[in-house]
């Protein structure tokens, strides 16, 4: 039985806790209103490594001492996803600074087949040309802007303010023509032997430069290049086929090889160069309103195919790309102004199955030859019994967008879907198989990237008018390529994470840098931005959402 003296004594230990005075104000945050946001910074500067997916990114992250090291005390989303199903650089830059999906942006692929285009026989189109101009051929397209159906983020800048400048470089004509859009101040990409521009435009004197000085280095030539030596657990020999092996390149360039210049680190060195001496010339960020920078930097992705991602040469590549950064950061720090930084990838990619196999995965493969469409038209002919003058499908890959021929009855046409997504859910390579009219009923995608469905994430690159009439989706791990090919023994393209997660990086300086490993989407880079620069857009104008990318109390989504 507990005494009187304890209970009292209990009572009032009670009463001294019922009685304690409040949590002191500094110890529970208050609710309070954010403080007002910075003016918007002179300059933005939009950067996209093509290929660089968020698995390269957390592999070799503990070695950036550069521009990617300075990146990372910024606001940084490690898994930030290009939702789409068809990951490939021209759908993957639209997304970038337009805020929407594909199925928006019109931007389906690289290339879509268009069988009302009779001139030619191939009926394909460039995801970055006008096809309808007279002096457009195959493998000389007119490089427009006119299949991307939004504006972009630039284009938006300058519906503001006029003064606003829109500049975009790259060694990829169609990054260049995605991140600027329908009206870029300042456009270049690389030809065979320098930066070209817009047909009827003329080089500016700094690319004039950049041009001559890049003959002078090629005409030299390079014997290699540098190994960081913490690159030497990559410097395994791969064989890929025909006594040729990757995994121990060092990317020598001969004299007069402007190819081999073109497909090592040197091409990003030289485009940031660009970039750097447009800066100048054009004085960007120090005019009476904010401009728009935009970089794409190629050489990871011609890494990606050329050589995989997982050997010596993806090593080489990385601290390269870290070194230069670096310099260009620099450079923009000594002018004194005000400018924001945001890095990302277009996609990412797998490394080759050879490779694949001996680290970990072994049932990465290369595709069967089979599933290329124009081979499965001539099985699927043979088996209705159909005799054409033309290919019954049509498509540049075995994973992707299939059409089927119009020389056909509208009978024939619903035997011939049939019949092909019939074998298309039998192969054991093929994850699944979409028609048009299935993505056509489905639902927009929306919530958690991460776990959306094939159906959704198909959805996200589907067009009406330019995609397939079936769409493919090859089993994780499958390698569009059935045979490798110099130049390319592995690539990007599918519905599965490794091509579709991807970093995503803000700085500006002064701001509380985070890291937040929440998904989030590339779609919502543009509204992110536009917040910053302080821009009205009315409702529905993106499918992302603003991002709050400082740490500290104040909203840069306000």
């Amino acid at each position: 039985m507990v005494s009187l003296r304890l209970r009292l004594a209990l009572c009032a230990v009670g009463m001294a806790f019922a009685w304690a005075p409040p949590v002191q104000a500094d110890t529970v945050p208050p609710v309070r209103a954010a403080p007002p946001l910075r003016p918007p910074p002179k300059l933005v500067v939009t950067i996209v490594v093509d290929q660089f997916s968020a698995d390269l990114f957390a592999e070799y992250r503990q070695r950036f001492t550069g521009g990617l090291a300075r990146l990372l005390t910024g606001a940084v989303y490690p898994s930030a996803f290009q939702s789409h199903a068809s990951t490939e650089t021209c759908p993957g830059h639209s997304t970038i600074l337009t805020g929407v999906h594909p199925s928006r942006t019109g931007i389906v692929s690289n290339g879509w087949i268009d069988l009302s285009l009779t001139r030619r026989a191939d009926h394909r189109v460039y995801c970055a040309e006008d096809e309808a101009d007279p002096g457009a051929a195959p493998g000389l397209p007119v490089i427009s802007a006119a299949h991307l159906r939004v504006p972009t983020l630039g284009e938006y800048m300058k519906q503001s303010d006029p003064r606003s400048r829109n500049v975009a470089v790259s060694a990829k004509d169609r990054a260049v023509v995605m991140l600027g859009g329908h009206a870029i101040d300042a456009g270049y990409w690389f030809g065979k032997t320098g930066f070209e521009t817009f047909r009827g435009r003329q080089p500016s004197p700094a690319v004039v430069a950049i041009n001559a000085a890049i003959s002078r280095e090629v005409a030299r030539g390079d014997p290699v290049s540098a190994v960081p030596i913490w690159c030497a657990q990559h410097n395994l020999p791969i064989n890929v086929g025909r006594n040729r092996t990757v995994g121990t390149g060092r990317f020598q360039v001969a004299p007069q090889d402007f190819e081999a210049f073109h497909g090592s680190p040197r091409m990003d060195a030289v485009t940031l160069q660009l970039a750097g001496a447009m800066f100048d010339e054009m004085q960007l960020g120090r005019g009476p309103a904010p401009d728009l920078l935009s970089v794409s930097l190629s050489v990871t992705d011609y890494v990606g195919h050329a050589y995989g991602t997982e050997g010596q040469e993806m090593c080489i590549q990385m601290a390269e790309l870290d070194r230069s950064l670096g310099r260009f950061l620099t450079k923009l720090d000594a002018s004194g102004i005000d400018y924001e930084v945001v890095l990302t990838a277009d996609h990412g990619g797998l490394d080759l199955p050879e490779r694949l196999y001996q680290q970990g995965l072994p049932t990465a493969r290369r595709v069967d030859p089979q599933l290329w469409p124009p081979t499965m038209g001539i099985a699927i002919a043979e088996e209705l019994r159909l005799n054409l003058s033309e290919p019954l499908l049509y498509g540049d890959s075995t994973a992707g967008d299939i059409y089927v021929s119009r020389a056909i009855t509208p009978d024939q046409r619903t035997r011939v879907i049939a019949a092909l997504m019939a074998r298309l859910k039998l192969h054991p390579l093929v994850a699944a198989a979409f028609t048009a009219a299935e993505l056509a009923a489905g639902r927009v995608p929306s919530g958690n990237p991460q776990d959306w469905s094939l159906l959704d994430r198909a959805r996200a690159s589907f067009d009406p008018e330019r995609s397939g009439d079936v769409v493919v989706l090859l089993a994780r791990g499958v390698v569009p390529i059935s045979t490798a090919l110099p130049g390319m023994v592995a690539t990007h393209g599918s519905a599965w994470d490794y091509d579709r997660r991807v970093p995503l990086l803000f700085w500006r300086r002064g701001l509380r840098g985070f890291e937040q490993p929440a998904p989030v989407e590339t779609v919502d880079i543009a509204p992110t931005l536009a917040a910053t620069l302080g821009l009205r857009l009315p409702p529905g104008t993106f499918d992302g959402r603003c991002l709050d990318i400082d740490g500290g109390w104040a909203s840069t989504c306000n």
